[in-house]
């Protein structure tokens, strides 16, 4: 269902987090006495300039520090695995000019969050990598304003219980440079078949994930990809092209339960959004609203495939399908829209 079902503790954790985040790397005017090479937007905190100096701060970041990334590059892989508090989360901040850079595209995760939770990440640039960034186990953390371009496969994926994670205002360019089929923008969860390698064997609760206000194109793949396991997410407000994606029929696929997704517009694939039953009891509950999706004359803004049609997932006739520019409410879905 929609996101009223997180629990009150999870939402107020939410809050504390992107409060924290807003007053403390936000994109907006820089302190007065930001310190030399620090990004504007950034407060103050630590310096570092190399990627020896990185690798040190990460190492030894307590809660409540802020570390600032100054423009130049970093050699990947940038790895964290210390954690912050709720009330006292760690921050790594820097200007677009500050890139994180895999060495190759066949192999590696650029910035890689290893059971590290209570992060704010913002402003900077990943770049390279089979992937760009990867949490694995880790919570709870904000990745805010930043850029991730050229990966080999995915830009960003959270996995293995990674839960309650708030990506806001992410920029995307280009993934999918060694394999079309797994370049998604946003990849949350893990396919049923890696269960036993990722999550002994059960479904990856990679749950209460946000990916909102973001800006998501050249993607070989989905847009965003919510697999199987996980739940009670939210995609909204999202900007998405799909002209690059080639190995896919949809922006947006979801096999997971319990997700809202409203509010995002795009076009590019045959379909706006999918929702398939891969493993039963998931692909249910889930709700469309007010998205804008441009599709294909044999699409659909949503989709629900097979037995997703009878998994109580909703489409409010509040979305909008438009073919070749027009608005036709026959293209909205393949299931009649309610609510």
């Amino acid at each position: 269902m929609r996101a009223h079902r997180r629990s009150a503790a999870a939402g107020a954790l939410l809050v504390a987090i992107v409060a924290t985040a807003m007053s403390g790397c936000s994109p907006r005017p820089a302190p007065p006495a930001a310190p030399s090479g620090a990004a504007a937007g950034c407060p103050e905190g630590t310096p570092v300039a190399s990627t020896s100096e990185l690798a040190a701060a990460l190492a030894a970041a307590e809660p409540g520090q802020t570390i600032l990334l100054a423009a130049g590059r970093y050699d990947a892989p940038v790895e964290i695995t210390r954690s912050g508090t709720a009330d006292a989360p760690i921050t790594l901040c820097g200007g677009d000019d500050a890139v994180l850079v895999g060495a190759s595209t066949d192999s590696g995760y650029t910035l890689h969050l290893d059971q590290a939770s209570h992060w704010v990440l913002s402003g900077f640039s990943v770049e390279g990598g089979q992937k760009g960034v990867m949490l694995d186990g880790s919570s709870s953390n904000v990745l805010t304003g930043i850029r991730v371009s050229d990966t080999g496969d995915e830009a960003l994926h959270l996995r293995a219980g990674s839960s309650d994670n708030r990506l806001e205002g992410v920029v995307v360019r280009g993934t999918g440079l060694r394999k079309a089929e797994f370049g998604e923008g946003v990849y949350i969860g893990t396919a049923e078949s890696n269960w036993c390698e990722i999550s002994e064997c059960a479904p990856d609760a990679s749950d209460r994930n946000v990916v909102t206000g973001s800006d998501i194109a050249g993607t070989t793949a989905e847009a965003i990809d919510v697999k199987e396991g996980t739940s009670d997410g939210e995609l909204s407000g999202n900007t998405l092209d799909g002209a690059a994606s080639t190995a896919v029929d949809s922006l947006i696929d979801v096999k997971g339960s319990d997700w809202l997704i409203t509010g995002n517009t795009g076009g590019g694939p045959r379909d706006g959004a999918q929702v398939h039953v891969i493993v039963d009891g998931w692909g249910a509950r889930n709700r469309f609203e007010l998205n804008r999706f441009a599709v294909a004359a044999d699409g659909y803004g949503v989709l629900l495939e097979g037995a997703a049609r009878a998994a109580g997932n909703t489409v409010l006739c509040d979305n909008e399908a438009t073919v070749d520019g027009v608005a036709n409410p026959a293209f909205v879905s393949n299931v009649s829209c309610g609510g």
